[in-house]
C-alpha cells in the first residue's frame, strides 16, 4: 500500500526533473551587439528571446562577462520624443518569443571589459524568475 506522503514525495521530485530538464526550452536566437564606434562605454544586444516551454517565463536579468552591467530597456516614442526605460520583468508566454530590436526591447550592454571587434562571441545569460539561466551569445557586428 502506498502511503499519500510517499506519493506526494514522488510526485515533487518528478516535478523537480521536469523542471531541471526545462531550461533548453528558453533559448537566444540571433542575437548581436552593436560593435560601437570610437570609445564608448555602452553598446546595445539585440536578438530574439524564444520560450518553447509548455509554461510562461519571465526575464527578470541579465549577465555578460564582457561587460560589467547588462540590463533589459524598452525604447518607445512619446510626443515625438524618443525614451528609454529599464524593464523588470520580460513575461514569454508558451511557445511566444520576445524580439529585441533597435529602437525597441534591447539590452543595454555597459562597462565594457575590452573593446569589440566585428565578429567577436559575446556569452549571454538571462535570468528566470523561478531562478533558471538560459545561456547564450551576442555575435559583435558593425551598424
Amino acid at each position: 500500500m502506498i502511503t499519500k506522503p510517499f506519493v506526494c514525495v514522488l510526485l515533487m521530485v518528478c516535478a523537480g526533473a521536469a523542471s531541471a530538464a526545462e531550461p533548453a526550452c528558453v533559448t537566444v536566437e540571433q542575437g548581436w551587439v552593436r560593435v560601437s564606434q570610437g570609445p564608448m562605454p555602452m553598446s546595445a544586444g539585440y536578438g530574439v528571446i524564444r520560450n518553447n516551454c509548455k509554461a510562461p517565463v519571465v526575464v527578470v536579468a541579465a549577465d555578460s562577462t564582457a561587460f560589467g552591467d547588462v540590463s533589459l530597456h524598452q525604447t518607445t516614442l512619446v510626443d515625438g520624443i524618443s525614451r528609454m526605460r529599464a524593464v523588470e520583468r520580460l513575461p514569454i508566454a508558451p511557445g511566444a518569443s520576445a524580439e529585441l530590436k533597435p529602437g525597441g526591447l534591447h539590452l543595454m550592454l555597459m562597462q565594457p571589459q575590452a573593446p569589440l571587434s566585428a565578429g567577436a562571441v559575446v556569452p549571454l545569460q538571462l535570468r528566470l524568475e523561478d531562478g533558471r539561466k538560459v545561456d547564450g551569445t551576442l555575435t559583435a557586428r558593425t551598424p
